[in-house]
Parts: structure tokens; C-alpha cells; sequence
């Protein structure tokens, strides 16, 4: 954990019907000084919604080498790499390389992400899927995060519904290739 790190508790109860994966979490997610709680919010999402068995936080910005999430199977090799925000194409490229399957979660305009990679080189680029979520979602749940914090999170054809902390949220969670 990053020096200056603050950590956040999440109890989280995971039902998400489109995939059948229903889990009870606990997790502990050190925000570092110089990342927003709307980044921070993405990250914990982006976790339920691609919630398998070897999925784990990276170590933050002080590697530069994984993603903000990540999964491994049991031989350690990477079989997802999970972007959050909005991430140079180089990276994307890389982490393409690396695993079967990569995906980029944003609490940006998905329209500006995707701009940002235009005529960048990003290898296998119609395979990386770029999730967003409805304007204000991310922005009013990072509002309401605190030090330790009760998240239900419920998927449904493609809806998220949401309670943290004691206030309902929901939003579409839009999907899209890069291409």
C-alpha cells in the first residue's frame, strides 16, 4: 500500500444474474492521495462486474506494469486485463497482447476516451470492450463513500442497480467495442 494511501472497507453482496455469479466481497481499497473517488468508485465496480476466480487490485500507481484490476488463473498467467479511466493506448496495446480478454471501465464520456485512441496502434483493438455507466452515476456514488462503506450491487440485462451506504443507485452499463 502507497504511503499517504487511504483505506476504504467495502462489505459487498454481488448478484449479477447476467453472468450467474452471486458472491459476498470484502474488500479493502487503498485510494491514493492523488486519485479521485470517482476513480476509486470505477475500480471497485469494474471488480463486481468482472468478478472470477484470481481477480485482485494491481498495486496502484506505483507499477506501471499491470492494470488497475486483474485476473489470473492458477498458473498465474493473466486471462483479463482490466483498465480504469482512460488509459494511453500503448497500455491497451499491451495489455491486449497479454490477455484474452481486455476491457477499459470509465467514469469519463466514453465518446472523449474513445477519441483519444483514434489511429493509435492497439493490438487486436476490436476485441477490448469499453464500459461507462449513465452521466452523474459514478460521480454521485463516489459521493457517498465513506471509510467503510455497505455495497449491494444487482446486474440485470444490462442494468446495475446499486444501495451504498444506505441510498439506492442504478444505472445501464453500456458496453462497446473500440471498433
Amino acid at each position: 500500500m502507497a504511503a499517504g494511501a487511504t483505506v476504504h472497507t467495502f462489505e459487498i453482496t454481488l448478484a449479477d444474474v447476467d453472468r450467474g455469479v452471486y458472491e459476498d466481497l470484502s474488500l479493502r481499497v487503498a485510494r491514493h492521495p492523488s486519485e479521485t473517488g470517482a476513480f476509486m468508485m470505477t475500480r471497485v465496480l469494474a471488480y463486481c462486474l468482472e468478478h472470477a476466480e484470481g481477480i485482485a487490485f494491481s498495486e496502484g500507481i506505483s507499477t506501471t506494469e499491470e492494470p488497475a484490476v486483474l485476473v489470473r488463473d492458477l498458473t498465474g498467467l493473466i486471462t483479463a486485463w482490466i483498465e480504469v479511466g482512460q488509459p494511453e493506448a500503448e497500455r491497451l496495446h499491451r495489455g491486449s497482447r497479454l490477455a484474452e480478454r481486455t476491457v477499459v471501465y470509465t467514469q469519463h464520456d466514453p465518446a472523449k476516451v474513445l477519441a483519444r485512441w483514434d489511429g493509435k496502434r492497439i493490438h487486436e483493438r476490436e476485441r477490448i470492450e469499453l464500459v461507462s455507466f449513465d452521466p452523474g452515476f459514478i460521480d454521485a456514488a463516489a459521493a457517498l463513500v465513506g471509510r467503510r462503506n455497505a455495497l449491494t450491487v444487482s446486474v440485470t440485462d444490462g442494468h446495475l442497480y446499486a444501495e451504498l451506504n444506505g441510498t439506492a443507485l442504478d444505472s445501464d452499463v453500456l458496453r462497446r467495442p473500440l471498433d
